[in-house]
């Protein structure tokens, strides 16, 4: 179990009185220490209910993110993840940017070993998007590649899918 000094940091989890942000806001995330560092290993989040506004018109766009990454020291907590998702509620940017900017603000909060965020977002104007942002240590440029092929592929396959 973990004892306080290693919960000190966490303000939001079991926090009531959490008032839920109005504006897109990355100093929402906490972190807590890896106390498997020496193991690798995949930490997934599967977040069904994500909404952010579109820049131009400013009408909700609704996604599905995964968010996935192999820790080094620090872990992201998910209540804070929760709400710094949440934050996006009236922020407005395109899914491509959403993905990226999340991908980027996890590898700044956390500096894991490898991160990926993969956007499903429901069709707009009869167009779905499913934007994929990557990012590996040099230890993980192998998967870094990897993995944004195999996206290609899948997003490839999804649409052959969708065509028959």
């Amino acid at each position: 179990m973990r004892n306080d000094e290693e919960l000190c940091g966490l303000s939001l989890l079991g926090n009531q009185g959490v008032k839920y942000p109005q504006d897109y806001d990355p100093a929402l995330l906490e972190t807590f220490e890896n106390k498997h560092p020496d193991n690798e290993y995949v930490v997934t989040f599967d977040c069904p209910e994500f909404t952010t506004l579109c820049p131009k018109t400013g009408q909700p766009d609704f996604g599905h993110i995964y968010i996935s990454y192999i820790p080094r020291t620090k872990m992201v907590e998910s209540k804070s993840l929760k709400l710094y998702l949440f934050s996006f509620r009236n922020h407005g940017d395109f899914h491509e940017d959403c993905v990226n900017i999340i991908m980027k603000d996890l590898w700044n909060l956390m500096d894991p070993k490898y991160i990926e965020v993969r956007g499903l977002f429901m069709p707009r104007g009869g167009i779905s998007i499913f934007p994929f942002a990557n990012k590996g240590d040099a230890e993980h440029q192998d998967l870094e590649k990897a993995r944004c092929m195999a996206a290609f592929a899948e997003n490839t396959k999804a649409y052959q899918l969708r065509t028959l």
